[in-house]
């Protein structure tokens, strides 16, 4: 655990080190949010000033990164604590680690070129291990076609201990389990422009086969992160909204303040998040990203340690004005 820990730090160090090198700003992003659709639930916290108000701890932090895009931060990184109240597996926690990263003015190879770096400069430093780049690349319909997993394990046909592999043009929509249209990504994904005309027809066969710019990093199977190049156009982030029912009253109550802000000018811009417990997991050969955590929760999601979550005094209760159902 002790090593595990130390190649944590190391990994973390080096990653700090490259984006200063590379002019980046490490800039902070609050945890206490607003809760904003996303994948998972939100972990809510009451307000006791505001009665029958809650903030969220952030599940990522994009909406305050993109709206840094448009304060002139032209590149911003951040080592980010993320919070999902979700089912756990062996690479999922209730609160997790990640890289997280967003540039003005860049395309796709921009993030890649970026990316890989980030990686050969990591595994140089951390591990003393050389890494080839640029990483292979496959679309995700061809992944699905010759793997049948849009994250597949290529490390029998690289001959690598460690491979790593972009997958790109993920669909820009995917079906619920109430065979609802929603964002396969998040709504704020550009689509690609080549597929914008099906955005006007009204078969699900049409919408679904809609690209987006959006790409996954994989490593020995597992996803390691995620990005897209971002909507940054007012009207057709509107335009996405509409076609996921969202009206305008809808989107500014929930996404106002970015909207507000695009309405000043935003930069075309994109960006990118690794799960930092994912990497050191696999780099560690841990079977889960507990293993590579300080104080993790259990699969029950319980800090067994602190005996957390654990029930609170009726005066607390009181202040913020909860009272439990029997």
């Amino acid at each position: 655990m002790f090593n595990n820990l130390l190649l944590r730090h190391k990994i973390i160090k080096s990653m700090r080190d490259f984006f200063d090198s590379q002019d980046f700003l490490e800039i902070e992003t609050p945890i206490l949010s607003k809760s904003t659709p996303e994948g998972a639930r939100d972990y809510l916290v009451p307000s006791r000033k505001f009665n029958g108000s809650f903030f969220a701890l952030p599940q990522s932090p994009q909406l305050y990164k993109q709206l840094l895009m448009v304060s002139g931060f032209d590149k911003y990184f951040q080592i980010a604590r993320c919070f999902r109240d979700e089912d756990l597996r062996g690479d999922r926690q209730p609160e997790f680690t990640q890289l997280d990263l967003e540039m003005s003015f860049v395309e796709e190879e921009d993030v890649y070129s970026l990316l890989e770096k980030t990686m050969q400069f990591v595994f140089k430093n951390a591990l003393n291990e050389d890494l080839k780049i640029p990483f292979p690349r496959i679309t995700y319909s061809k992944a699905m076609e010759k793997y049948k997993t849009d994250k597949p394990d290529t490390r029998k046909e690289t001959k690598l201990k460690n491979s790593f592999l972009w997958v790109t043009d993920f669909p820009l929509f995917e079906l619920n389990d109430e065979k609802e249209i929603v964002p396969c990504h998040h709504p704020f994904t550009q689509f690609n422009k080549e597929d914008e005309k099906k955005l006007e027809s009204k078969n699900k066969k049409d919408l679904l086969s809609i690209r987006s710019r959006s790409y996954d990093l994989v490593l020995n199977g597992t996803e390691l992160g995620s990005g897209s190049i971002r909507i940054h156009n007012p009207k057709t982030q509107q335009k996405i909204f509409d076609f996921l029912g969202i009206n305008e009253k809808q989107a500014k109550q929930k996404f106002g303040f970015l909207l507000e802000a695009f309405q000043y000018g935003a930069p075309p811009h994109g960006g990118f998040a690794i799960g930092l417990d994912r990497l050191i997991m696999i780099l560690t050969e841990s079977n889960s990203i507990r293993e590579v955590i300080a104080f993790p929760k259990n699969k029950n999601a319980m800090g067994l340690l602190e005996e957390a979550p654990s029930k609170v005094s009726e005066k607390q209760l009181d202040e913020l004005n909860i009272k439990l159902k029997k």
